[in-house]
């Protein structure tokens, strides 16, 4: 039994756990047995501090040892591992945000997502792969390596939480930590067919992570199953005073709240701005089979009509440059000990392209012109709000794309994250999770929620996946 332990869901992980059948240092292993058989084909993982991990794993195990089931009324993830994405700082494990720039940075002190994890008792068993500074929706602008697709090693993960999603998707850690400034989340959950939780922005604290863009960073959970990411979503929300864009809205229980939540009755929008781009037909069909799943459940499906997510590419573009020139602009040599010629194309690319946007003469153009647009955009789903309960589409308009494609294009991300754009820039909930197949690559179904509208986004998902199966499938490559 011990050997198929990484194959177990947090909640089932858990139950194992506190029965005493197996233990925190059986459950690691069997995650690093994984690794050690599929990670070298997919390239989730840039760290693995398995030392630490089995240290941690057998004082989690001495706890529960001592404590028995009260271990966990203090440390509700005593035991599980988890996988984090490289651009959290984590105190003694280097922290690279995939960049060559911070090549050996070994951070003097914890985010505070990986700080309440280690206080759950959760056990970081590696840090993961992303796009270089979380700049692209590939995994490709690694300064590393890029990470495959788990269904399709000839496809990308998707990013730039790609090896996280990846290292889900198979079973190499029982859950893991993302974070999406636009798609990130989303995107590498929907490729890898997982599910993944975009929080909204200030409900989780950004205090530790390398930042892209400060107005949109959202830190949350990538999980197998979408009540196992509202479990880890309950540990991580909430007011943080390293970080003043938190919010003071009391977060909920979310693993408790979904278990009741009722459909029946709720409207579900359906923009058609979302559905007129140019979706593949395979994906789109998926899309509109998991809404008559919902209408099935006793959900209604309401027409809506909010501006054309085409619109936020420009509003994005322009902020997230805008924002990464300012951000990046702390690394240098004498930090870091790695000169500014360290920094990869991309991330040259964004910071002048920022700069540019922020100069004299330029800003009122195009900066101040983006954010204004941004106010509309917000004011477009305050109204969807007032008449839906959450807004249903897909998470990217079309399957894993084949490794290089993003190069042909250079606004490949903003392009591909089209459908994602607009609900990052309002800084709104919203989950991905599988809905179903094409070309034998998962397709991922979005569904968005109001400001804080989390329990109703994980409820409706988590209802999805009790009478829907995409969630269990694995890829061959995982055999």
């Amino acid at each position: 039994m011990t050997s198929d332990l990484n194959k177990l869901t947090l909640a089932q992980a858990l139950m194992g756990l506190k029965d005493k059948k197996f233990t925190s240092v059986d459950l690691v292993s069997a995650c690093y047995t994984q690794i050690d058989k599929v990670d070298s084909k997919v390239k989730a993982f840039l760290a693995l501090p398995k030392e630490k991990a089995l240290e941690a794993a057998k004082r989690a195990d001495r706890l529960i040892a001592d404590l028995g089931l009260n271990a966990f009324d203090k440390h509700p993830l005593l035991g599980v591992p988890y996988a984090c994405k490289d651009n959290f700082n984590t105190k003694d494990i280097e922290t690279t945000a995939s960049s060559n720039i911070l090549k050996a940075y070994i951070p003097p002190y914890e985010s505070t997502v990986t700080q309440k994890l280690n206080d759950a008792g959760a056990v970081l068993i590696g840090k993961t792969n992303m796009d270089a500074f979380a700049h692209g929706s590939s995994t490709e602008t690694s300064d590393f390596f890029p990470t495959l697709n788990p269904w399709d090693t000839k496809r990308v993960a998707g990013g730039s939480s790609g090896g996280s999603a990846a290292a889900v998707a198979l079973d190499m850690c029982t859950f893991a930590v993302g974070s999406e400034t636009s798609g990130s989340i989303r995107g590498p959950a929907a490729w890898c067919g997982v599910s993944g939780v975009k929080p909204t922005y200030g409900r989780v604290s950004r205090f530790g992570v390398i930042a892209m863009a400060s107005s949109t960073d959202s830190p949350g959970p990538i999980g197998k199953t979408i009540d196992d990411c509202a479990y880890v979503l309950s540990i991580l929300a909430g007011k943080d005073l390293n970080d003043a864009t938190t919010s003071d809205v009391t977060p909920e229980i979310y693993h408790e709240k979904i278990q009741t939540y009722q459909i029946k009755g709720k409207k579900i929008g359906v923009p058609k701005s979302y559905f007129n781009i140019d979706l593949e037909t395979g994906v789109k069909s998926a899309v509109m089979g998991a809404l008559k799943e919902f209408e099935k459940q006793g959900a209604r499906l309401v027409d809506i009509e909010l501006l054309d997510p085409k619109y936020s590419i420009a509003v994005y573009t322009i902020l997230q440059r805008s924002e990464v020139s300012s951000n990046l602009a702390r690394f240098d040599g004498i930090r870091f000990g790695h000169p500014r010629t360290a920094f990869g194309f991309e991330a040259k690319k964004r910071m002048m392209l920022g700069a540019y946007a922020l100069s004299a003469g330029y800003y009122d153009q195009y900066y101040s012109k983006a954010q204004k647009v941004r106010t509309l955009i917000v004011a477009d789903f305050k109204r969807a709000f007032d008449n839906v309960d959450f807004i249903a589409g897909p998470t990217m308009p079309t399957v894993a794309l084949k490794l290089g494609e993003g190069a042909k294009n250079p606004m490949f991300g903003e392009m591909a994250d089209v459908l994602i754009n607009p609900s990052s820039i309002a800084g709104l909930t919203a989950v991905s999770i599988p809905c179903g197949f094409s070309q034998n690559l998962p397709v991922g179904l979005q569904l968005l929620g109001n400001m804080f509208a989390e329990s109703e986004v994980l409820g409706a998902s988590y209802i999805y996946q009790q009478v829907t199966s995409f969630h269990k499938d694995k890829p061959k490559l995982y055999a």
